[in-house]
């Protein structure tokens, strides 16, 4: 398999997965059956394939310190970052070559298409793990279920996604917060197909993200289904976002940064179905869905597989440098 599978990534549902597998089933086999496409984490190297390393995680994961090691970098014909800011972080934390054989190819994106959302309601969505903001979401949205009568919020959060049963005890006292607010209704992990549903009847994406992101799959989403994203500029969102969003300032210190979003969120909750919002909304849509669109960026991914299935042959040309860089994870 040319996009490669780990321990990890087999049961998972997450973005990084859905994002390589989509990727993958747009390559023509034939050319894919030239590399080994690793997504985060190395394993074993194949000595006759193109090895790509296509990077998801941040550099302070230990799976990724090695690349600190010219010779563990030499090993890959190149190196694919998922956006600007997470390749600039490897290049500052890491002290990751500016070179011709690192490039960005963003996450891609299926346009979601949009339907006529309810005027009666105002509902908001969260659908990332709980570890993401959920603590501080959950309260700003009780304290303002009590100003507004017409809102609801809607949670797709559970660690179930990536195939970790036991990851959501942790966070169980807030899930029974969830289940048990009359506006809140708590839905777990679910399929894509009915996340995407579920999208297109939300007026806002509600995340006050406290987790660094190197790309954010849930973000372009929300943009492409015509919500209005409240969100902070943290990590890799503002790149995301273009800043055409509801974007405010990031302030770690948790009882600032809810303030901060209970504010940004109650405004959006006012405006969201004024007719000026909506027309600007469809803009953010455009952006998203022509910068992100699944169909670019496969052809970027067709693109590098056949320049560098030029540059690199048959299996002679594609071997590792002798001086060959071997370590252990952990």
């Amino acid at each position: 398999m040319a996009f490669e599978e780990n321990e990890i990534s087999i049961n998972s549902q997450g973005g990084t997965e859905l994002t390589k597998r989509g990727i993958a089933s747009r390559i023509d086999p034939a050319l894919a059956d030239n590399f080994q496409i690793i997504c985060s984490r190395v394993r074993e190297i194949e000595e006759d394939k193109i090895r790509i390393y296509w990077l998801h995680d941040l550099p302070e994961d230990p799976e990724a310190s090695h690349l600190k090691d010219g010779s563990s970098r030499d090993r890959f014909h190149r190196m694919v970052f998922s956006s600007n800011w997470q390749y600039q972080q490897y290049i500052a934390k890491l002290g990751y070559p500016e070179n011709s054989k690192s490039m960005v190819i963003e996450t891609p994106l299926e346009p979601i298409e949009l339907v006529e959302k309810s005027k009666d309601e105002v509902r908001l969505i969260y659908f990332s793990t709980p570890n993401r903001g959920l603590e501080i979401l959950v309260p700003v949205f009780k304290a303002l279920a009590e100003k507004h009568d017409n809102i609801v919020l809607d949670v797709y959060s559970s660690f179930k996604i990536y195939g970790w049963e036991n990851a959501d005890q942790q966070y169980e006292k807030l899930i029974e917060e969830c289940k048990n607010h009359p506006k809140i209704n708590y839905h777990g992990a679910v399929p894509q197909a009915e996340l995407r549903v579920a999208l297109q009847k939300a007026h806002i994406f509600a995340y006050p993200n406290i987790w660094q992101e190197t790309s954010c799959r849930c973000l372009q989403e929300s943009m492409s289904a015509g919500l209005l994203c409240v969100h902070p500029n943290f990590a890799a969102l503002s790149d995301t976002s273009g800043g055409l969003t509801a974007m405010y300032q990031m302030d770690t210190d948790p009882n600032t940064h809810a303030n901060i979003f209970m504010q940004q969120l109650d405004n959006a909750i006012n405006i969201v179905n004024d007719d000026n919002v909506q027309q600007y909304l469809k803009f953010v849509k455009a952006y998203a869905d022509n910068r992100f669109n699944i169909d670019k960026i496969s052809n970027q991914w067709q693109r590098l597989l056949e320049g560098l299935v030029i540059q690199y042959p048959d299996a002679e040309s594609r071997k590792q440098p002798k001086a060959m860089f071997r370590y252990k994870v952990g």
